[in-house]
């Protein structure tokens, strides 16, 4: 699955996109995230901890919905699976956190493990004009 030109452009901005996950008993879960693009696939962080993660590694069915900030009519869902990887020494978390606020992120807890989530497309769908 291949990204369009405006959807790249988005993506590879300050957007801030809605991950949608499965819970156990297949109720949605929704939360906001920072993302980077690598090729056609979106990449986001989390900690195992976390509810999303939990709920991806249970089932990694996921939905992003990613606004357009100049034209609130318009915007993307990409529909796909995830795969959790470890972001050994928070490079991820480093190199995200600077896209978005241009510094280094808070330390986590002590004991947190850090993951990247790679989102790989299934479907996407753009609405509005």
């Amino acid at each position: 699955m291949r990204f369009d030109d405006e959807l790249r452009l988005l993506l590879d901005g300050k957007v801030f996109v809605t991950v949608a996950t499965l819970n156990a008993d297949g109720g949605p879960q929704s939360s906001i995230v920072w993302v980077q693009r690598d090729g056609d696939h979106v990449l986001f962080s989390t900690t195992s901890s976390r509810l999303k993660a939990r709920n991806l590694a249970a089932d990694p069915r996921v939905s992003l919905t990613v606004p357009n900030p100049t034209n609130p009519y318009r915007y993307f869902e990409i529909r796909g699976t995830a795969e959790l990887g470890k972001d050994e020494g928070q490079a991820f978390q480093q190199a995200i956190n600077h896209k978005y606020l241009a510094r280094k992120p808070p330390p986590d807890p002590g004991g947190t493990e850090r993951l990247i989530v790679r989102v790989v497309p299934h479907r996407v769908v753009s609405f509005g004009a």
